[in-house]
């Protein structure tokens, strides 16, 4: 039998009774089984707890009918807290630690039917833009093997790319979850922040990030969304507003009137020759099919990678100061002398070169004598990038940008250069510095057959309007229907 692949035919075939969820569950863990030895896209598969689950889901099937997700395997990034599982950050220092609590997030999969398998790999504490950072070893990019698949969320990209599984979550700090969404040829949307609980997932950057899903299309990530979205009072940061039903505003929009900016100044250098032509491509549809371009200006954005990088590490030396090896987590090995010596060794020997960077230089520019030098002049230039798309979205309703300058590139090309390592999120750490919703969608492909992205941008609370916009130019092309070598989309 032929099973569906993605989330929503998932739930309408269990509902339906015409598949079970045991079935769809089997067939996912099959497919991990086959396929993970080679991608590395998994850090935990929890096969037992998964079928059960799904068994449990047959049994109450007429009573649980209406649930949104029913059925629908899903994978978390290992940043994300499960109590039945490991949450590492893929990490050393988190090594085998299991919290005593369930994220916001798994909390809200479950109660809408969700059967969650597995924990991704990604960068150290979403570390990264690679997946090369990762204590537990690289993750590949199902397109091309020797090539990175993005990061910091690349094992959740690859597992949906490769149809693993139909929904994984990642999390976005300055691009995580559309960077590598771009470069695998899938959907990764980074909601308004605040929009979704971050209660329970590991932070790096409080103020930055957000946690939202990687699809096969639009109509799974509006789904998903739905389920997601909402007030959690054990999140300080969290909005209080009603959710849209995202997923039956999907199939409303066209792209007739829609107003699309595009920051042509932004883009004019240093993006790949064969990424440009697929951006263009891309907005050559939008105009063909009733959309307004409109030329808009980001002017403080060509220092957001600086102001991102110095606010994003100033938070992330804070937040990491908590693993120190004595509540929890890895104790580093003969750090039996003084409190100083045991915070040494654990935090050396458990934290990698790209983590420690970050925490040195974050501590850096908080210290005195440093503080109004870098990160207050970091945070009145966020200040000044959020005005600046206040202003466009004066004029038009979403803004299009490529996600990456580049295609995947190969295995270990950038890890020795920090900085050009850092560059990949040099159109994506905007929407996070002002906090605004932003999805990647795939637009086409490199000269070497790599999965290029087209990034949209709305305004804060306008996820509603970014998924229509989103899912009226997936339903003018083909490319999100594209899968990787070998890979089929139904199993």
């Amino acid at each position: 039998m032929t099973l569906p692949f993605t989330a929503a035919a998932i739930r309408r075939a269990v509902s339906s009774g015409r598949v079970s969820a045991s079935d769809v569950c089997q067939a996912a863990l099959d497919r991990i089984r086959r396929a993970d030895g080679t991608l590395n896209a998994f850090r935990y598969v929890d096969e037992e707890g998964a079928l059960a689950r799904a068994a449990e889901i047959d049994r109450r099937r007429d009573e649980l009918v209406q649930l949104p997700l029913l059925g629908v395997p899903v994978a978390l990034k290992d940043n994300i807290c499960t109590r039945r599982m490991p949450t590492t950050a893929s990490s050393h220092v988190l090594q085998g630690y299991r919290p005593p609590y369930d994220a916001a997030v798994v909390e809200r999969l479950e109660s809408a039917g969700a059967v969650i398998v597995g924990k991704t790999n990604c960068d150290e504490f979403a570390m990264g833009s690679s997946t090369e950072n990762s204590a537990y070893g690289v993750t590949r990019n199902p397109w091309d093997f020797e090539r990175i698949p993005g990061g910091s969320s690349g094992g959740s990209a690859a597992a949906v790319a490769a149809r693993l599984v139909p929904l994984a979550l990642g999390s976005d700090t300055g691009g995580s979850i559309r960077q590598p969404a771009a470069l695998c040829g899938v959907t990764g949307l980074k909601p308004t922040y605040g929009s979704v609980s971050r209660y329970g997932l590991l932070a790096f950057a409080s103020s930055l990030d957000q946690i939202g899903p990687i699809t096969a299309c639009i109509e799974d990530a509006a789904l998903a969304t739905s389920v997601l979205s909402g007030h959690d009072p054990r999140d300080a940061t969290s909005v209080d507003a009603p959710v849209p039903d995202f997923a039956s505003t999907v199939g409303e929009g066209s792209l007739t009137g829609l107003r699309v900016g595009v920051p042509r100044t932004l883009i004019a250098e240093g993006v790949e020759p064969g990424v440009l032509r697929a951006v263009e491509a891309a907005l050559e549809v939008l105009a063909s099919r009733g959309a307004k371009l409109i030329d808009v200006e980001l002017p403080h954005s060509r220092h957001g990678i600086a102001a991102y990088y110095l606010i994003a590490t100033a938070e992330a030396s804070s937040n990491l100061a908590r693993y120190d090896g004595v509540r929890y987590g890895v104790r580093g090995k003969g750090a039996d002398g003084t409190l100083i010596e045991m915070y040494e060794r654990t935090r050396g020997a458990g934290f990698g070169a790209e983590v420690k960077r970050r925490i040195m230089l974050g501590t850096y520019v908080l210290s005195a004598g440093y503080y109004d030098a870098y990160y207050r002049k970091a945070q009145q230039v966020r200040t000044l990038i959020s005005r600046d798309y206040e202003a466009a979205f004066e004029q038009v309703d979403v803004i299009a940008l490529p996600t990456s300058p580049t295609g995947a590139f190969r295995l270990g090309e950038r890890t020795a250069d920090p900085v050009l390592m850092y560059l990949a999120d040099v159109f994506t750490v905007g929407a996070n510095l002002a906090g605004v919703p932003a999805i990647s969608v795939p637009c086409g492909f490199t000269g070497d057959n790599l999965p290029v992205g087209l990034q949209l941008t709305s305004r804060k609370m306008g996820d509603a309007t970014l998924l229509r916009a989103a899912a009226a130019f997936e339903r003018a092309t083909d490319w999100h229907e594209r899968t990787p070598p070998g890979v089929t989309a139904a199993d």
